[in-house]
């Protein structure tokens, strides 16, 4: 039993790592970066206190905040085809993961941009800048550096959350290792090994978020 498991290891290994590295992190990571430009112009827009626009935001976060990606996830892919709104499996998996992480990202960066001091604002206006101006030279930049540690992990349970995309039929590495399980009836094994997969990605992840830390805590020393 021990050599059948062994050999079964070294063989899926590669199979379900590759993947990962193919599948899973690319859907992660274009998702990520969509919802940082959703969580961004959503929480300026916020910090700024358009009327219309804040309340739009605040329906958008309350829905995707209040509401399981997985249930998102078959809205998409399985209910608008019956709006006649067809949708491949990846796309899908983008949007949803794109919209739900954007929501929770607009609120972190919301925050940040509101822990900035007002003075800040005002010394923008001083010196003559605009209000994107300030924002961008001044005010995002100082936020941006409040937010990392928060966005860091978002973006791990991001990687840990795209193997819900396997409902909905995208090719990543979980829905791989049911492939191999439904062939070989070893889930115990199998399972153990893309957890085992999932957790190198998460630790690579959070050593580049403590590098990330650092290299932030040491260019704000150097600029106070």
């Amino acid at each position: 039993m021990g050599s059948n498991w062994l050999t079964l290891f070294l063989e899926s290994f590669p199979k379900i790592l590759i993947p990962g590295l193919t599948r899973t992190i690319p859907l992660a990571a274009v998702s990520f970066a969509i919802a940082m430009v959703i969580a961004v112009l959503t929480a300026m827009a916020q910090y700024a206190k358009i009327p219309v626009l804040t309340q739009i935001i605040r329906f958008y976060i309350w829905i995707f905040r209040g509401t399981p990606p997985l249930v998102q996830l078959f809205v998409v892919f399985y209910g608008l085809p019956r709006a006649g709104i067809l949708i491949d499996p990846f796309p899908a998996a983008v949007i949803v993961f794109s919209l739900n992480e954007g929501a929770y990202s607009s609120e972190i960066v919301r925050a940040a941009l509101e822990s900035v001091p007002v003075g800040q604002m005002e010394a923008g206006y001083c010196v003559g800048m605009t209000y994107m101006q300030t924002m961008r030279r001044i005010i995002l930049p100082q936020a941006m550096r409040t937010a990392f540690p928060s966005l860091s992990n978002s973006l791990i349970a991001l990687v840990k959350n795209t193997s819900l995309a396997a409902n909905i039929t995208v090719t990543e590495m979980f829905m791989t290792t049911q492939r191999i399980v439904a062939r070989t009836y070893e889930p115990l094994l199998l399972y153990l090994e893309v957890g085992l997969i999932y957790l190198m990605f998460s630790t690579l992840l959070t050593f580049l978020q403590s590098w990330g830390e650092k290299k932030l805590g040491a260019y704000m020393e150097k600029e106070a």
